[in-house]
């Protein structure tokens, strides 16, 4: 298993995991224009997001994940937010999840940043517990709040 940047090469095995991540998490996937966005964001002179791939020995994407930073003015830091991290069902127990989580906590090591942080859905028990067998702790005091545009 190795970790890779995502390329052009990955860009369709990239979007089909997003899908199966939404399909997991019951949610709406990305349609033709958001795709479109995802695309010209990952691969802009100044990305709006990373993203690197699980592949495994033959080279097939098997995992992904995306982050970008937000800063904390408490710290006087940036903070590393990972957006996604799914594997695909036939690269679990693979140990791509894993090393995908590492990439990105040890990219915000090395980048200075004060802390890393995510979202978990509360019936996800699987990830909560794959993200408290890795340090991950239960913000309890903070509850998510979003505002679609």
């Amino acid at each position: 298993m190795t970790i890779a940047p995502l390329t052009e090469r990955y860009f369709d095995d990239f979007v089909r995991m997003i899908h199966g991540l939404a399909d997991y998490e019951r949610l709406a996937g990305p349609d033709g224009a958001a795709v479109d966005r995802l695309r010209n964001d990952a691969f802009a002179p100044s990305p709006r997001f990373e993203a690197a791939l699980a592949l495994d020995e033959s080279g097939m994407a098997v995992g992904y994940a995306v982050w970008f930073e937000t800063y904390s003015t408490f710290l006087g830091k940036p903070t590393m937010f990972l957006e996604d991290l799914y594997v695909r069902e036939e690269g679990r127990e693979s140990g791509a999840g894993g090393m995908l989580f590492e990439h990105v906590r040890k990219l915000g090591a090395e980048r200075g940043c004060g802390r890393m942080s995510w979202n978990v859905l509360d019936w996800n028990a699987l990830a909560r517990e794959f993200y408290h067998r890795r340090g991950g702790e239960w913000a309890k005091d903070w509850l998510v709040y979003s505002l679609d545009y």
